[in-house]
């Protein structure tokens, strides 16, 4: 049987000499010499056929240029994307064209994201982006200038709870998003608006107390809506997904823990 091949590219920024390098660590391979190599090798080898190369600019497409109240820092990741940009996007060719004299044949160039669609798309060497999160519009991506996007999957837990005065607790939510650890990586409550997590413990594996003068209206059993940070949280922590249009509810379906899969 024979195995499919797709190389990895490093899309990082490297700067300086590579003194400061920004960018997802998913590659050694950097230059068209380097992949045009290991292409040679993959097609020497009998069994095996090149089909594909992955590159992903995660510091350009997973990173929001418009971060809340940090101006200065929003100016910063502009500047560094748009340096970004030009530099890959002319290495990223040059990289498919040595490829490509090695594996004519080749199937797929997969890049960008979703915070990067309108410039990668432009590039004549991809073949197609892979913009997934942008199906959800998760919160992540409300710190963006290239578009906005409308919230698209929520999730929520019952009020489990009511403690006290402006106090409700909710059952579960702590679902953190992948990432370097911290609050831009939590879900946040959505609706009713108005609540905000006690900052004393935060959303809870178990139980999430939530502050605010809208928990006065709730009642036990009432639902509080949250949003999710990144893409991936709902398919780890539920079996399934609605699926609405207007008012109704159209379909169910399966994620892959629905269906009984667990792939990392």
């Amino acid at each position: 049987e024979e195995v499919r091949v797709c190389l990895e590219l490093d899309t990082a920024l490297s700067l300086f000499g590579g003194r400061i390098r920004v960018g997802a660590r998913r590659s050694p391979l950097r230059a068209p010499a380097e992949l045009a190599e290991l292409a040679r090798s993959v097609v020497r080898r009998p069994g095996f056929r090149l089909v594909g190369i992955m590159a992903y600019e995660g510091h350009v497409a997973g990173v929001g240029d418009a971060v809340a109240g940090r101006p200065l820092r929003s100016r910063a990741i502009r500047l560094m994307q748009a340096a970004a940009r030009r530099e890959l996007a002319e290495r990223r060719a040059a990289v498919v064209r040595a490829v490509r004299a090695v594996a004519p044949d080749l199937e797929f160039v997969n890049g960008g994201g979703t915070g990067s669609v309108q410039h990668t798309a432009a590039e004549d060497a991809v073949t197609e982006i892979a913009a997934g999160s942008g199906l959800y519009v998760p919160r992540l991506f409300d710190n963006y200038t290239s578009f906005s996007g409308r919230p698209a999957a929520l999730f929520a837990q019952p009020v489990v709870r009511r403690p006290g005065v402006g106090v409700v607790t909710v059952l579960g939510g702590g679902y953190p998003a992948s990432g370097a650890a911290g609050p831009d990586r939590l879900p946040v409550p959505y609706l009713p608006e108005g609540l905000a997590y006690d900052p004393q413990e935060g959303p809870g594996e178990v139980q999430t107390p939530l502050l605010g003068s809208p928990a006065d209206d709730l009642r036990i059993g009432d639902k509080v809506w949250f949003r999710h940070a990144k893409a991936g949280e709902l398919c780890e922590r539920f079996a399934s997904l609605q699926l609405i249009e207007g008012d109704r509810v159209t379909a169910t379906v399966p994620t892959y823990r629905g269906e009984g899969r667990t792939f990392l």
